[in-house]
Parts: C-alpha cells; structure tokens; sequence
C-alpha cells in the first residue's frame, strides 16, 4: 500500500483565498482592514524568518501586518508596556508575541497581559477555557491546520480514534480540545500520548488517526501504525545536511517511508501542516476583527 500524500500547501492556499476574499468583503463594510501586529524581541535567526512570513502573508490577504523589533536586553517591563499599548490600538485586531523569548522574561505573564480578545494565538488562560467548554473564540493555528487537514481531505473524524502523541500547550492539548468538540472535524475518542505512556507503540497502533506533534525524528516507525491509519506529522526539525544550500533540512518526527506502506494518508515535512499553521493564524485576526465590529 502506499499512502496518498496530503498537500499541505494546496490546503493553505485554498484558506488563505478564502481569508483574502473576506478580507476585501470586510474592509468594503467597515472601511478598516484587518490588523495583526508581531512584538519580537532579540535575535533568534529562526524566529525572524518566522516573523516576516507572518507579516508577508498578512498583506498578501489584505491585512495590516506589523512589526515590532525589541532588543534581547528588553524588560519585562518593557516588553508589558508594549503590549498594553498594543491592546489599546483599536486598529490592531490580533497581537502575537513570537515564542520563544529570551530566558530573562516570562512567557507566561506576557501571554496573560495580552487582551484576549486579541489573542490570536489562543494561548490566553481565557481563550483557553473557553476552548475546552466548547466555546472556542481562538485556537492556536497549527491545531486549526490539522482539523481544516482533516475535513479537507475528507476524514471521518466523528466517532474515530484519534491518538495525538505531544502534549503541548500549542499542538497536543489545544488539538485535543477541538477533536473533542461537536462541531465539523470533531466528535472524536482522543487519547493523548506523552513522556508517561508506558507503551507508545500499543496507543498508536489503536489509531484511526495519528498525529505526532513531538520534535523528535523518527519517533513514529511504520510498526506504530495501524494499517490504513491517517498520518499527520506536526513535527518539524532541522538536521544537518551537507546537500543543501542552507546545511539543512526539515524532517518530522514520522520515518516517512515506512509510515507512508502502512497509513492511508500522510502529511509530508516540509509541506504538509506547516503550511496551514500562517493560514489559520489569518483566519484568527479576521475572526478577531469581526468580533471587534460585531
């Protein structure tokens, strides 16, 4: 069997025509565009280019995409007060402070201090809970991509066993959450994996659906696999690799190969959900700016 291979980036750029047409819709309604503003702070190589994707993606749709560049010396302070400012701009609808900060601020506080209703990151305690009472106002966007993967490609997720291994506070818990939920995409037995489980393998071979969010290469063999199972590899993970122009490449946490005889379906790495994870975060500011005229 070989699997059909998901395609991650048709998927993005189907949402993000659909985002670019509300986008015009609303801005000929309203006569304000939808604004994002990105707060980073320091010099983290990966984070920039993180950054910039975000704010070119943003004007592609027709969003007012912004940023603020701190020095890694920024205080907590500092960087707070950015934020209340950026909480009383009417003309920015989403704010997103790029994780991680450096080791002297904390993430947390910072989270906290950002208005919920602008917290397109949905890492607010506030959007949170209302995550898991089935009152979703903002998810994090990788865990939005895989649903919007799933329903895209047709996956019958009601009633289906979906085993996620990760439990993380951006993919494994918030996914969750969702695929818990009644809606599209959802209504389904969740078990999720994590460092405690005592025999991973047993758990991934119960799913209909896998999703493996951990960062470690290879850690789904085609072995852990339930035969005609759906395979999303959240994973993303730079090696070393002297072939490259860069000196790397990404590979996810899935040994793609063996997985891809197994499963029905696959997401590749590079190509897969890494492409919906900007996606969902513009579907994020344009709920965000809907909510702020409603």
């Amino acid at each position: 069997m070989a699997a059909r291979i998901i395609d991650g980036k048709a998927i993005a750029a189907k949402v993000r025509q659909e985002i670019a047409d509300e986008v015009s819709e609303f801005k000929a309604q309203h006569g304000v565009s939808p604004g994002i503003t990105v707060v980073i702070v320091g010099d983290d190589p990966a984070s920039h280019v993180y950054v910039r994707n975000k704010e070119r993606a943003a004007q592609q749709v027709g969003m007012e995409g912004d940023v603020i560049k701190l020095p890694s010396g920024t205080s907590q302070e500092q960087l707070l007060q950015t934020v209340r400012e950026l909480n009383a701009d009417p003309a920015m609808h989403g704010i997103l402070v790029q994780i991680p900060l450096p080791d002297h601020l904390d993430e947390d506080a910072v989270v906290r201090a950002i208005d919920p209703r602008k917290d397109v990151d949905g890492l607010h305690p506030e959007n949170v809970g209302l995550l898991f009472g089935g009152q979703t106002r903002f998810a994090p966007a990788t865990p939005q991509g895989v649903q919007r993967i799933l329903v895209e490609e047709g996956v019958e997720v009601r009633g289906s066993h979906v085993v996620i291994v990760g439990r993380s506070n951006l993919v494994g818990k918030p996914l969750a959450g969702l695929l818990l939920g009644r809606g599209k995409g959802a209504n389904a037995t969740v078990t999720v994996c994590h460092t405690g489980t005592k025999d991973l393998g047993a758990e991934t071979r119960r799913a209909d659906v896998l999703v493996s969010a951990t960062g470690i290469p290879g850690s789904i063999t085609g072995d852990m696999v339930k035969p005609s199972a759906v395979v999303i590899d959240v994973g993303t993970t730079r090696v070393p690799d002297a072939s490259k122009k860069s000196g790397y490449r990404l590979v996810g946490d899935v040994v793609f190969d063996e997985v891809a005889e197994v499963a029905s379906a696959i997401t590749p790495v590079p190509g897969g959900v890494g492409p919906m994870t900007i996606a969902m975060l513009l579907h994020n500011v344009l709920q965000a700016a809907k909510a702020s005229v409603a």
